[in-house]
């Protein structure tokens, strides 16, 4: 048996198991009770967890994560199908048909030199899609669709490189760090004086800001904070290991010496 035929027969099981869970007469009640919207924290969770099993190069959490993300897409087309929405043989052949069009280089007679000529072709395509080119294509559809589809911090960085290359652009880093310093007395005064919907909106401007800062410097801000996320994570596990009672009994100058022992100890890579 080939290792495509088995992959279909696992596929098809996955299919009959998650349609199992669904099922109104002996079905799971927890399944039964997703919605296409209550399953989006889900899809978000599982497509991170991929991600971070990718980057951690241990490849049976990256199978396993994969399977996650994988009954998402199969329990997503379940709970559509049962209502004759959409099943996922539409799914599948969408994405298929969408490849071979967008792939004019592999499937048909098109010749690319290069990978900026395979990137050219694929926006070029995409506009055409939707009736439009790339010269037509309004620059606030692409922008919303970054909004839509990426994470916050992920879909600023999107957002203004193409406000950029259109020409919404600072002439020198000077001007982005007046920008930045602006934002920041505008929230430091929102704080002081403005209600929360305001204070909200300077946060907002001041964190796009900060987004400039890492674009022009060719840094990344999502990947700055996570590894920010992931060194408060290791200090916190310093401090528990010496801890003998719970963090909530230290007081805040105990909890602030462990804080630093834990910071010092990490940066001599103990």
């Amino acid at each position: 048996m080939s290792e495509q035929h088995v992959a279909l027969q696992q596929l098809q099981q996955l299919i009959d198991v998650v349609a199992q869970l669904r099922s109104p007469e002996n079905g799971c009640p927890w399944d039964l009770a997703q919605t296409p919207e209550t399953l989006i924290p889900y899809v978000i969770e599982e497509a991170y967890e991929v991600v971070d099993a990718i980057k951690s190069g241990d490849k049976q959490a990256i199978v396993e994560e994969l399977g996650d993300l994988l009954l998402q897409v199969v329990l997503h087309a379940q709970i559509a199908s049962e209502t004759a929405e959409f099943s996922l043989a539409e799914v599948a052949q969408g994405i298929t048909q969408k490849l071979i069009r967008r792939h004019p280089h592999v499937f048909g007679d098109k010749k690319v030199e290069n990978m900026d000529e395979v990137e050219t072709n694929w926006k070029n395509i995409k506009a055409a899609e939707k009736g439009q080119t790339t010269t037509t294509q309004k620059l606030s559809d692409k922008l919303s669709r970054y909004q839509r589809s990426l994470p916050p911090i992920s879909s600023a960085m999107k957002i203004s490189v193409q406000a950029a290359e259109a020409g919404l652009e600072w002439k020198n880093m000077d001007d982005v760090w007046a920008k930045f310093y602006e934002e920041l007395e505008e929230f430091e005064q929102a704080l002081a004086e403005e209600t929360t919907a305001r204070q909200q909106e300077e946060l907002g401007d001041l964190l796009f800001a900060v987004v400039q800062l890492a674009r022009w410097n060719n840094l990344d801000p999502s990947v700055g904070l996570q590894g920010t996320n992931q060194r408060l994570i290791q200090r916190v596990q310093k401090i528990e290991a010496v801890a003998n009672r719970p963090l909530t009994d230290y007081s805040s100058d105990e909890l602030d010496a462990l804080w630093k022992q834990a910071k010092a100890e990490i940066a001599q890579g103990k």
